[in-house]
């Protein structure tokens, strides 16, 4: 399994974690060159991820025009030419971010366990870890992570959002407010996509009953099954109570099971 690694104490976490599952890793750490002693800052990640087992590649990017947005599009193509999907890590608190971002653009959040980005296909395992758990992580392995300067400059959206935005909404309601937003974003997404999917994703495991429910009937009834009690809670036990069965009959000619990433909806024999 390919992992972007930049040295970051999420990536590093990530790394970890996967390698410690026995996992064959293979480290791809992008060098933008867009910052003095990125190489360097490459090269590290590579021996850290060696010194655990993993393989590890340093791969020299060129980034036109030199901009965050251009950076991202790049480092995503190179994933892409890597040839297989691709774990990035990803945490609850950027998908907060991004959903508070997204908002402020007249959109909706569009950062899912599964996506395909620039061709690339692309895995997100930590969207239900906080980021203060992959820096313990990183602490409690006794590995020191590279913290991009970039993540402190206030002329970026993203960093005033973590550090103003958050911290504000998080006075207003008394509390963490990053589970709620990351909370809010998945149901989002649901919604936005139940009425034409014919497939559930996973992480709709997580939602409120009702919720899960009603996406599960929306995408029976996009897929032309027969939308009835018994097989909106027969899709749904392939969620909450999956061990392994096979697939389950959701009448007009159509099955549900699950995949990787999703229930599936689809043809029988297809």
């Amino acid at each position: 399994m390919a992992v972007g690694l930049s040295g970051g104490p999420d990536s590093l976490a990530l790394t970890a974690a996967l390698v410690a599952e026995g996992v064959h890793v293979t480290a791809l750490c992008i060098d933008h060159g867009l910052q003095d002693g990125s190489r360097e800052v490459s090269e590290e990640a590579a021996r850290i991820a060696r010194s655990w087992g993993a393989e590890a590649r340093v791969i020299p990017i060129n980034v036109d025009p030199p901009t965050e947005s251009a950076a991202r599009q790049a480092r995503y193509r190179a994933f892409a030419e890597w040839g297989g999907p691709v774990c990035v890590a990803h945490t609850m608190d950027d998908l907060a971010e991004t959903f508070l971002i997204a908002g402020l653009r007249g959109m909706t959040c569009g950062m899912r366990e599964t996506a395909e980005v620039e061709g690339a296909h692309i895995i997100r395992p930590l969207l239900a870890v906080r980021r203060t758990d992959t820096v313990a992580t990183c602490a409690e392995i006794g590995v020191t992570p590279w913290h991009d300067p970039q993540n402190a400059d206030r002329a970026f959206t993203r960093v005033r959002v973590r550090r103003e935005v958050l911290p504000l909404l998080g006075d207003i309601v008394g509390g963490d407010a990053v589970p709620a937003l990351a909370q809010a974003a998945r149901r989002t997404q649901a919604e936005a996509t139940r009425m034409t999917a014919t497939t559930v994703p996973l992480a709709t495991k997580d939602l409120p009953e009702a919720t899960r429910q009603d996406i599960i009937a929306g995408a029976l009834r996009a897929a032309g099954a027969k939308v009835s009690k018994p097989h909106v809670e027969g899709v749904d036990k392939l969620l909450t109570e999956w061990h392994g069965q096979g697939p389950r009959d959701v009448g007009g000619g159509l099955v549900a099971l699950r995949v990787s990433d999703a229930i599936k909806i689809e043809e029988k024999n297809s």
